[in-house]
């Protein structure tokens, strides 16, 4: 079953792709969530030209995902938590990495950044994606509360 993502579907596309899904997945969870519309020929015609006029737009905003990820780039950020020995009291999340950027100027919503749970001192990197097209590895460094 062919389907038009009318939003992001994480493990399955970006807005405006056209997928192919399984039909129980597409017609019970998807359309009715209003996350995708069935792909008729129809539909894909005025996807097409929806996609022919944003264009140019999308230039524009990939630009400046760029110019946010060479300042993403440029960034040392240092988190602090309480710790024992080497082991955290807790855990570093990607909510705690966007707390950081956004204090240092740069809000970022917290989906868009992928990290894992750190639970020791040390140094690690996040994905940052800023767009489909452009992804930023983020290094920070957790240090130990004195």
């Amino acid at each position: 079953m062919e389907i038009i993502l009318k939003q992001d579907v994480q493990n399955l596309g970006f807005k405006d792709d056209v997928v192919s899904v399984k039909p129980g997945y597409g017609r019970n969870f998807l359309i009715p969530q209003g996350f995708a519309t069935l792909a008729t020929p129809s539909a894909k015609k005025v996807l097409a030209e929806n996609l022919k006029q944003r264009a140019h737009k999308e230039a524009k905003v990939v630009a400046d995902a760029k110019a946010i990820a060479e300042t993403l780039k440029a960034l040392e950020i240092k988190l602090t938590a309480k710790a024992g020995g080497e082991k955290l009291f807790g855990s570093i999340t990607n909510i705690d990495i966007a707390a950081a950027l956004e204090k240092s100027g740069n809000a970022i919503d917290r989906k868009f950044i992928t990290s894992g749970v750190v639970k020791r001192l040390g140094k690690y990197n996040a994905t940052v994606r800023l767009h489909r097209d452009v992804i930023v590895e983020l290094a920070y460094e957790i240090v130990a509360e004195k």
